[in-house]
């Protein structure tokens, strides 16, 4: 399958921006999944690329003059297929056994660890989609009822998020359960106006191969999926991440289309 991506992200600020950087995961990388075809960044101006420690690739946008907008676009086509196994990785995984400040467990987050060990003990792919599972019904997809930094033992005990809260509560029950579990960035093409493009899953160790796990549909990743970044949590595989001086308020707003190539 072919994927074609447009992908946009607009900042306004009601003052003037002095100085601002921007960190972009927004490049995915070819691998057994997946395959680019033809990838682009519009940017106000020209970025330095490397690769982060996960093996990201990042570029690193710097804009040193005045400013009030700052208008980002990433535009390609992917071939995917449904085979995740055998994707390069650049650490080992015990590294994602790490707790971050979005993925410390509180005790709902331990208790709910608990409820699947045996499960996961027995078979860890049945008990990781059963966890998957009550998940996703102990909280409703809902937007807008979340943030960028509520944390995995909030949006379970408010019981709503989206899929970066669906994911970053998954993850950390697979780390109280001595399992690495990294969170995923990337796009997802689906005829569901509830699920935007622009998505996030997650991704456990287990049977000595990482296995994904799409919380939000209840389902595994598959052709329709296409990743862009990995991380402890959402704040190291974030497509777009920035620091500034000044500005005062931000207005963003994102948007991102996925849709088959040969639709086109």
């Amino acid at each position: 399958m072919q994927l074609t991506i447009d992908h946009e992200t607009v900042y306004r600020y009601d003052d003037t921006v002095s100085h601002s950087t921007q960190y972009l995961r927004l490049t995915p990388a070819s691998s057994g999944h997946q395959r680019v075809v033809s990838w682009q960044l519009e940017l106000p101006v020209a970025a330095s690329e490397s690769t982060d420690a996960y093996g990201n690739i990042l570029h690193v946008l710097t804009l040193d003059t005045p400013h009030s907008e700052i208008r980002l676009k990433a535009r390609g086509v992917v071939e995917t297929c449904d085979d995740w196994l055998g994707q390069p990785e650049t650490l080992p995984a015990p590294v994602f056994l790490r707790e971050t400040a979005l993925t410390e467990p509180d005790d709902a987050i331990r208790a709910l660890a608990a409820a699947h060990a045996d499960a996961m003990a027995a078979n860890p792919e049945t008990g990781l989609a059963a966890l998957m599972l009550a998940i996703a019904d102990a909280m409703p997809y809902t937007q807008d009822v979340t943030h960028a930094a509520t944390t995995a033992a909030q949006a379970l005990a408010l019981g709503a998020g989206v899929c970066q809260d669906h994911s970053h509560v998954f993850i950390a029950a697979c780390r109280r359960l001595g399992l690495p579990a990294r969170y995923v960035s990337g796009y997802l093409l689906s005829d569901r106006d509830t699920h935007v493009a622009s998505h996030a899953w997650a991704e456990v160790y287990a049977g000595e191969q990482w296995l994904g796990f799409d919380i939000s549909n209840r389902k595994r990743p598959d052709r329709h999926h296409l990743k862009l970044a990995v991380g402890l949590d959402y704040s190291d595989a974030s497509p777009v991440r920035g620091v500034r001086r000044g500005g005062g308020s931000e207005a963003l707003q994102a948007h991102a289309r996925v849709s088959e190539a040969d639709q086109q």
